[in-house]
This record gives structure tokens, C-alpha cells and sequence, in this order.
């Protein structure tokens, strides 16, 4: 997890003695996860509680998900806007607490216990951030519009949603070509009309930032690294295509030409095809690359580390003609990734390189200097040189147990296979009996500066508590943490320290009295 350093010829990471201080531990959950009072994890009490525990538990690190507006399933990785937040993460106690809203409003709180209510965000507690909302627009209309001023994706995305709630349809399909199109004319005629909705929209944005600004800085001051994560692509019906269009593969109509994927392998004998829009980077490349340096520098207002999901696609993106059946008629094409970062400069930033990684993929993030991954359920599908196993791994990665796109650890016992249970068990001269904190244990144990968990391992749950499953839009997300049972603080906590990763301690304070205890002693 190296901050990285640009040199004339690329980047380089920090020295050796620099590095092993940055030897940490950290968790992997959600916002949505946490126990939160009501039914989705938020930004509040829930929050704070469980930066304290990763301090006391010897966690340096919460990764997290992407906290963009979620699109379909409550997806956060297909969401309609690379800029905005989502709202249903703000806290209520939080808006009670700044006079925003009546504890007697927000009344009975449902609570889904072990699960996500989505169906209850939607009905329950939209209207109670909407009120909100309204009540900060009348109350503080100056901080508003600065706000509005100082980040114009703000404005553009209240209108999207607004006009996007109205039409309830993508917006190539909106009944006013003038608003398709986004005719200055049009588009200020929409903005007074709806004007009430738009300001909503907008506080909301507001409201979130404080909130989040808040967190961000109690976990700094807990010594916790905020660690987020970046979707490549984005929604063909998003704020983005609809604001860019001349950013991204579309026709006149706004609708994808190309689209991105994955080719066929081992898993999958027709490849992969997500949709999205791929990027026409000619025109990234005209304006300097200004959009990326936006969109990661907004993702960089909230986390402290930046996790760029499919890195690969910034070497070469697999291109899929957009009325193709199958990815398999996709083709490579090269994009200027190494140019792109050039332009971004130094950046605490993560490769997420799984996948086909090639050697110019390995070399472009050579080049960034960022720290790639490896996933401990990968490992055990090889013999020795496996380049997942621990003893292959180079300091500059960060190393997991498993993601949120994988099984639990329990769960991929569970369902691995003799092949690969026989293998880990005489990697580790272990049983299966405790596969989760042993999984745990290697991670802690690699040379990798970085180890997280999810925090399902850390409970040892099995594949009834996993995420996501990839390719699938029913079922997914929904995932909540109850309790802790006590004694997993003190083990992650000794794990961390037998492991080298606690922070480093504080120099002592210089004292004339215990410098030199014979000059203080009494004649």
C-alpha cells in the first residue's frame, strides 16, 4: 500500500525502512453492512463503532465499496454517476442531531436484521432524507449554492436524478430531445421548473459530505486508513454519458457503439459482457485527461486509498460491438493508461490486477509503482510457483483472503474441491477445522505490506453470508454484520502484532530527568 514517488523515468516506491512501518492489517466491509440502527448500514453511530474496533483490534485499514449512488440490484459498481454520493448511507441520528429532523419523525426504525431492507430505504427512510434536504436548502441557501460553485458535477447530477426520477427511463429515451440533447435553453427551462427537487437533490450532496468529512477525519485521528474502491467503466444511463458524451464510445442518440468485457476462459466459455460504454480515449487524451483527474480526484475527497477495480482495462480493454451476443466477438484494444497517469501524478492508489494479466499490464503498473493483489483462494489451484501463494508474493502488495466477489473462505472449503483442500492442508500442515483464521494467519504472515480480511472471515461464516456473486443481479449485497463475538478483537489484535503490523511506536519524549539519571540523583 505504498504511496508511490515519481522518478524521471516512472514511479518508485519508498525506501525499505519506510516500508516496513507501513506493514497493516485491515477489514474489509461495507457501509451497507454495518449494524446500523434502521435498514441499511449508514454513515453514523454504527460507523464510529467499528473504527474504534479496528483501532483496538490492531486494523489499520476499512476497505470499503464504491459509495456512488446504487443502480440496478443496489449495485454499487453499476452506478449512475462516477461523482455523486449515495444517500441512503446518511445517518439519521446524524440529521436528528443537527436539527434537520424531529426524533418523533423519524419514529419506529425497520430493522433488518442479517440482511439489507432496500424495500424499506426506498419507502421508509427517501422521504425522511428528502425532508431534510428541503429543510437545509431553506435554512443555509448561501452554503447551497457555494457548494454548487465549487463542485459543478454537484449541480449536473441534481438535475440528472431529478429529470432521470421524472422520466423513470434512461435518458436517450427522454421524452424532450431538447433535455436529450442538453440544450442550454432546455436545460435552464428544466432547472427552474423543478427547482425544489433539484435543490433536494443537491443538499442531499451536501449532506453527505459532512457527514463523510466527519468520519474520515475521527478514523485519521484513530490511525485508520480509509480505503475505497473505483469502478473502471460506468452506466450507459448515467449523469456521466449523458454530461460527456463525446468521452465515451456512443452514437448520436447517446447509445453505446462498443462496450467493455471479458473474453472467454476456463470460467466462462462465451466471456464476460457487462454493458458498459467504453471510453473513446482520443478525446481523453485532447483534453489532458481533465475527466480522470476529476473522477479520481472527487474518490480521493472521501477515502485515503484508492483501489482502481479492473486496472488491466487501462492497458488494453477487451471491446465488444455494442449489438453483439456473446463477448466472445470482442477484440483487444490498446488504451493510454500509462499516459493517463502521467497526467494524474503521484496518487495513493491500488491495482486491482486479477484477471488475464499480461506483461505490459504487469509493466504499465510497474510503472505507476502501485501495489497489486493476490487472493489466498487463487492460491491453491497450482503447484509451488503459484504466483498467489505468500512465499511468491513481493512486498508492494496488498494480499486478501478472499473479496467481495468470492466465496467466504468457509464457503470455498466448502465447494473447492479435494485437489485444492489437499493442498492448502499440507501448505499450512492444517485440518480445515479452523480455515478462515488460517487463511487469516497466511495473510498476516505474507511479506505483502497490506492484509485484509472480510469481515465474514473474521466471523468464519460460510457461503450463506457472501457478498456478490458475479453475473448475477438477484440476491446480491444485502449482507449485514451483527455482533462480534469478544475474544476476536484479541486475536486479530495478536496476529497484528506478532505479524509487524502495529503502527510503529512513538519516539519517546526527551526528559532532563531520565536522560541521565545520575546527573538527577540527590548529592
Amino acid at each position: 500500500m505504498s504511496r508511490c514517488r515519481r522518478g524521471s523515468t516512472g514511479y518508485s516506491v519508498l525506501p525499505q525502512h519506510e516500508r516496513d512501518s507501513m506493514r497493516r492489517a485491515g477489514i474489509l466491509l461495507h457501509i451497507t453492512s454495518l449494524p446500523s440502527r434502521g435498514p441499511v448500514g449508514d454513515i453514523g453511530p454504527a460507523a464510529y463503532g467499528f473504527v474504534d474496533w479496528l483501532a483496538n483490534a490492531g486494523c489499520r485499514v476499512w476497505q470499503i465499496l464504491p459509495v456512488n449512488p446504487v443502480g440496478p440490484g443496489w449495485c454499487p459498481y453499476a452506478s449512475p454517476s462516477a461523482f455523486a454520493a449515495e444517500p441512503a448511507l446518511l445517518s439519521l441520528d446524524g440529521l436528528v442531531s443537527d436539527g434537520l429532523l424531529e426524533l418523533s419523525e423519524v419514529g419506529p426504525r425497520p430493522q433488518a436484521r442479517g440482511e439489507a431492507d432496500w424495500m424499506s430505504v426506498d419507502g421508509w427512510k427517501r422521504p425522511l432524507l428528502s425532508l431534510a434536504a428541503k429543510r437545509l436548502a431553506a435554512a443555509e441557501p448561501e452554503a447551497l449554492a457555494e457548494y454548487a460553485r465549487s463542485k459543478p458535477w454537484a449541480g449536473e447530477w441534481a438535475l440528472f436524478s431529478t429529470l432521470h426520477a421524472r422520466e423513470n427511463r434512461g435518458w436517450q429515451d427522454w421524452s424532450d430531445a431538447g433535455l436529450r440533447a442538453r440544450n442550454p435553453t432546455d436545460l435552464a427551462a428544466a432547472r427552474a421548473e423543478l427547482s425544489g427537487a433539484v435543490g433536494e437533490a443537491l443538499a442531499l450532496q451536501l449532506l453527505f459530505d459532512r457527514q463523510w468529512a466527519a468520519l474520515k477525519a475521527y478514523a485519521r485521528g484513530k490511525g485508520v486508513t480509509l480505503f475505497g474502491d473505483m469502478p473502471l467503466f460506468v452506466s450507459g444511463d448515467s449523469c456521466d454519458t449523458w454530461c460527456d458524451p463525446q468521452l465515451f464510445a456512443l452514437d448520436e442518440a447517446g447509445r453505446a457503439t462498443e462496450v467493455a468485457g471479458a473474453p472467454p476462459d476456463a470460467f466462462s466459455d462465451d466471456g464476460q459482457l457487462w454493458g458498459s460504454p467504453v471510453y473513446d480515449w482520443s478525446a481523453h487524451t485532447a483534453e489532458g485527461f481533465s475527466w480522470w483527474k476529476r473522477r479520481v480526484g472527487r474518490a480521493l475527497e472521501h477515502v485515503d486509498l484508492l483501489r482502481i477495480d479492473h486496472f488491466r482495462g487501462l492497458q488494453a480493454t477487451w471491446t465488444i460491438p455494442a449489438d453483439a451476443e456473446t463477448a466472445r466477438e470482442g477484440t483487444w484494444k490498446e488504451v493510454p493508461g500509462a499516459a493517463m497517469f502521467e497526467a494524474l501524478g503521484s496518487l495513493p492508489l491500488v491495482a486491482e490486477d486479477l484477471g488475464i494479466i499480461t506483461p505490459e499490464v504487469e509493466a504499465l503498473r510497474a510503472a505507476v509503482g502501485c501495489p497489486g493483489m493476490r487472493i489466498l483462494q487463487f492460491a491453491f489451484g497450482g503447484d509451488a510457483h503459484h504466483g498467489y501463494l505468500p512465499h511468491n508474493y513481493d512486498a508492494n502488495t496488498v494480499v486478501y483472503t478472499g473479496t467481495h466477489d468470492n466465496d467466504t473462505t468457509r464457503g470455498w472449503y466448502a465447494t473447492a474441491g479435494g485437489v485444492a483442500q489437499d493442498r492448502y492442508r499440507r501448505y499450512l500442515g492444517a485440518d480445515g477445522a479452523d480455515v478462515s483464521w488460517d487463511f487469516i494467519r497466511m495473510a498476516w504472515g505474507s511479506v505483502a505490506e497490506t492484509a485484509i480480511a472480510p469481515m465474514q472471515d473474521v466471523l468464519d461464516l460460510g457461503g450463506e453470508a457472501r457478498m456478490n456473486v458475479p453475473g448475477t443481479e438477484d440476491g446480491n449485497w444485502g449482507w449485514r454484520l451483527q455482533d462480534i463475538p469478544w475474544w476476536v478483537e484479541g486475536r486479530l489484535l495478536d496476529l497484528s502484532e506478532s505479524y509487524g503490523r502495529l503502527p510503529p511506536p512513538k519516539p519517546a519524549r526527551k526528559d532532563a530527568q531520565t536522560d541521565n539519571p545520575s546527573d538527577n540523583a540527590e548529592a
